[in-house]
């Protein structure tokens, strides 16, 4: 028991002439590491193990990403006026700025042939258009296709080893996930804002023609029109696109297009340089509680609810007028499709094939009625002041 005894306190005093070597010697091995700077001596926390992020870091889905997202500059032609050369104008009137007006916006690389995904309304009208990409370079952009239904543009630059960001699947979304916004407000420079996703499907909102938009809380700011909005794992689920504002700065409201609409128009903008809708001519309006039941609309689904969108008006010579449409019809389905609000007439009518005929199920005086009707290519859209 003594010699134990004895063992047990030779090791006692061997450890504490140790702790007392270390701690006048090299105090930071027993408190962390210390910096001493002009006599103070301050607490610093040791170098990550590895590299690893702090927990909820996003740092991982921002690096991916973030090379893929680009500055655009664009530069709208002189206002030139035919007498600003002229003397005796000069003299009345004064030189007049000439300057060209220039936008900034933001854009996504989205193939290695050097393809670029941005929103229409950040080129629009531009007569040269500069992508910085974020390790620097510069170049001149061309313009494959506009589609100014969804405000969506597609751009080609021509430089190699791009950066490019992986498209992801927008039917996985829930509100919730987190999200990354992406891009260049106000011409700062590359920033990166979190969020979540506040909602999904967001439409009717006066925005564009065809809205199925992912509404989010994460800071878009004028300038981040045209960027990235990824998820956790820095793939791309949207097109940054519109904010809602009193103030012009982010509110907590932004909105950005789906990929999955946006890989719909690229395929078209890439295979015909534009977007081919159907179109038949017609004014609906969202059918109210009160005039589904005045026109004794019957109960469908498993709900037992009354749908479908009312005409107002019909487009003389148009091709819902040729297929017998007046006003007041209720529009119950296009071919198989129900239709529920103004937005879904507006997505199935746009799905239809310019020239093959469709049917569509209407309501009128009471009874069901199916018409055989063939759709006209929807007109090119008319510019809206944004």
């Amino acid at each position: 028991m003594k010699r134990i005894w004895s063992l047990f306190s030779q090791w006692v005093t061997v450890l504490l002439a140790l702790w007392f070597v270390v701690a006048t010697l090299q105090p930071e091995w027993l408190r962390g590491t210390q910096a001493s700077m002009a006599g103070m001596t301050l607490l610093q926390a040791p170098p990550a193990a590895g590299g690893s992020r702090p927990i909820g870091s996003l740092s991982a889905p921002a690096q991916k990403a973030s090379p893929a997202v680009v500055s655009i500059n664009t530069i709208k032609g002189k206002n030139n006026n035919p007498h600003g050369q002229d003397p005796w104008f000069r003299f009345f009137y004064g030189d007049q700025d000439e300057q060209n007006p220039a936008g900034l916006g933001s854009g996504v690389i989205v193939s290695p042939e050097g393809h670029i995904l941005t929103n229409n309304h950040v080129i629009e009208d531009a007569d040269d258009i500069e992508v910085v990409l974020s390790d620097g370079r510069k170049t001149m952009a061309k313009v494959i296709g506009t589609d100014p239904d969804t405000d969506l543009a597609l751009l080609q630059i021509p430089l190699t080893n791009l950066p490019v960001i992986v498209l992801g699947q927008t039917q996985d979304m829930q509100v919730g996930d987190v999200v990354l916004a992406i891009g260049n407000p106000f011409g700062v420079g590359q920033t990166v804002t979190s969020g979540i996703v506040s909602a999904l499907g967001r439409s009717q909102l006066g925005i564009n023609t065809f809205e199925n938009f992912i509404q989010t809380d994460a800071a878009i700011n004028p300038g981040n029109s045209g960027g990235a909005l990824v998820d956790v794992n820095g793939h791309l689920m949207g097109i940054n696109t519109a904010i809602y504002s009193r103030s012009g700065g982010s509110m907590g409201i932004g909105f950005a297009i789906p990929i999955s609409t946006a890989k719909q128009v690229m395929q078209d903008l890439l295979k015909n340089g534009k977007v081919i809708r159907g179109w038949i001519g017609v004014e609906p309006q969202d059918l109210s509680a009160e005039l589904a039941e005045s026109f004794k609309l019957p109960l469908v689904g498993p709900n037992a609810l009354r749908s479908g969108v009312v005409i107002s008006g019909v487009l003389q010579n148009g091709p819902a007028a040729k297929a017998g449409i007046r006003p007041g019809d209720v529009i119950m389905r296009v071919g198989t499709q129900p239709v529920g609000n103004v937005s879904d007439l507006l997505n199935q009518v746009a799905n239809l094939t310019p020239g093959v005929p469709a049917e569509l199920v209407i309501w009128r005086q009471q009874a069901q009625l199916s018409l055989r009707l063939t759709p006209a290519e929807r007109p090119s859209p008319k510019r809206q002041a944004r």
